[in-house]
């Protein structure tokens, strides 16, 4: 009892608060009212009671047999080796040799972890192979497929670019052509014009018949530049041109009809009446009646059977371009 006076007398701030329900501030009231003469002496300070004194003289006790051991211990650490040696073999085959139930639970534990990782590596592969066996479809489906596809129809619009710069280089050309044998005809036509004026000029002041056939065959070769130039523009769809040199190609026939009473001239004036009728509204009806009278003139005669109308396509028209007649050379004389 003596000693757990002492210790009440002597313990620290920090000690007193291991002690179970000592608070520091129940510890600070016990070391404020030391020293204690008795150990009942401590029952009386604020917030400490026999209760708690008795749990305080049974943490001191603990406390004392604890140092006792420690002090037991420290006796057996200093025996000779060789009571040493000879008890720890039997300490250490008592702790090392584990039970069979523990080896057993330890393998058991080993075993399940083995079979999770197996599990999650394979739950890996089998998603992996998932996602490729139905993922390159898919990509397949949605990304180069219609790749290939696009690569496949910008070739192809690129060969038919490619074919449509060739016909239209073609198609230029044929203008071009066109457009020089448009000139060329123009040219004659200038020509003739003059020649006529110059032939009736002389027609006038001496009535030649020589000079009239020559009148007649220049009128003639007009009246074919006309219709050829009409049949140019019908290939460029110049459908109003083309009306305007039918209609002065007809009045210069009907003019040399008038003059000759051909018979021929009656037909290809009829047909070029037809013509005049079907521009510029049906203008493929007008050029198979434009291309028969050109037939009529060139040949000199009407074709068999002398009904049948020729309708030429479009394509026709292009290709068909006619060979301007070069004008005649005249040497216009003047007669005493």
């Amino acid at each position: 009892m003596t000693d757990f006076l002492t210790f009440l007398n002597t313990a620290e701030l920090h000690t007193l608060t291991k002690i179970p329900d000592v608070t520091r501030t129940v510890a600070g009231n016990i070391i404020a009212a030391r020293p204690f003469d008795f150990v009942e002496d401590c029952a009386k300070v604020r917030g400490v009671g026999k209760n708690l004194l008795g749990r305080m003289q049974s943490f001191f006790e603990m406390e004392l047999n604890d140092s006792r051991n420690s002090a037991l211990i420290r006796v057996e650490e200093d025996a000779p080796p060789a009571l040493i040696e000879k008890s720890q073999p039997a300490q250490e085959s008592v702790e090392d040799q584990p039970s069979f139930l523990s080896s057993l639970g330890r393998a058991f534990v080993n075993f399940l972890r083995a079979l999770l990782r197996l599990i999650v590596i394979l739950l890996v592969i089998g998603g992996i192979g998932a996602a490729l066996y139905y993922g390159l479809p898919f990509l397949n489906e949605k990304l180069i497929v219609p790749v290939e596809q696009n690569s496949a129809q910008i070739d192809q619009l690129a060969s038919e670019v490619e074919a449509l710069q060739t016909q239209l280089t073609e198609t230029n050309g044929r203008v071009e052509a066109l457009e020089k044998s448009i000139e060329a005809h123009t040219a004659s036509l200038t020509k003739l014009d003059e020649i006529q004026a110059a032939l009736e000029t002389k027609i006038l002041s001496a009535q030649d018949e020589t000079l009239l056939e020559l009148k007649h065959e220049v009128m003639m070769t007009r009246a074919l530049d006309m219709l050829g130039r009409a049949r140019l523009y019908l290939a460029q769809s110049n459908f109003g041109l083309a009306r305007e040199d039918v209609q002065s190609a007809h009045d210069l026939l009907v003019e040399l009809q008038i003059e000759t009473d051909d018979e021929v001239l009656k037909q290809v004036i009829s047909r070029l009446n037809l013509a005049l009728n079907n521009l510029p509204a049906f203008p493929v009806v007008a050029s198979g009646d434009l291309e028969i009278a050109w037939q009529i003139l060139i040949s000199g005669e009407a074709p068999m059977p002398p009904t049948a109308t020729f309708t030429p396509t479009p394509a026709a028209l292009e290709t068909s371009t006619p060979t301007p007649l070069p004008p005649p050379t005249i040497e216009v004389t003047a007669t005493p």
